[in-house]
């Protein structure tokens, strides 16, 4: 199974489009999204052709396709008008015998780590900032920002395969990469 990771799209149809893209050229299985998926936020400028209705009718037609979580800028009223659940602060996959904890990143982070066993992934966004590391015997994991990337970095997103997990650019080059071990007694 593949799986398409994207976070902090804030309502941009650009950057949606440039992500679907990816998604297709990666004949990924799922798109899992991070949260902060239509409202920009009162911190950030307006992204790039700001069109949440867009947004919608994108993301809608993918609908069967997507796992997502509520961001910090997600609110009841945008799960109204997606056709896919987003009003969890996290979900949890099954993925080759370990537990992918899937989240924003406004509650739990690596700084504030849920319940987790050794092997277990902790997968989020909201810092808008890649990451692919191990702390201690959990990984460590945020494909960075669609639309607002931070820290001098490119607009990214990230695909979980085989148990390689790979930060992207959206030109689709490798950027930061972590394989998680096989043997789970890491």
């Amino acid at each position: 199974m593949k799986l398409f990771i994207v976070s902090d799209i804030h309502g941009s149809i650009h950057y949606a489009k440039k992500a679907v893209k990816a998604l297709k050229r990666e004949n990924a299985d799922y798109m899992i999204i991070l949260g902060d998926i239509l409202y920009h936020g009162a911190r950030n400028p307006l992204p790039k052709e700001h069109s949440p209705k867009e947004v919608i009718t994108l993301l809608n037609s993918f609908a069967d396709r997507i796992i997502a979580v509520r961001g910090n800028c997600d609110s009841e009223v945008d799960e109204m008008v997606l056709d896919f659940p987003i009003m969890s602060t996290y979900s949890i996959v099954l993925y080759n015998n370990r537990r992918l904890f899937l989240t924003h990143g406004h509650i739990y982070n690596e700084n504030n780590l849920p319940k987790l066993m050794d092997g277990d992934v902790l997968i989020y966004g909201h810092t808008h900032i890649p990451v692919a590391k191990r702390k201690d015997d959990i990984y460590i994991l945020n494909p960075g920002s669609i639309t607002f990337p931070k820290a001098g970095n490119p607009n990214s997103y990230g695909i979980l395969e085989n148990n390689m997990f790979t930060i992207k650019d959206l030109d689709g080059k490798a950027l930061k990469d972590i394989e998680l071990e096989r043997d789970l007694n890491v």
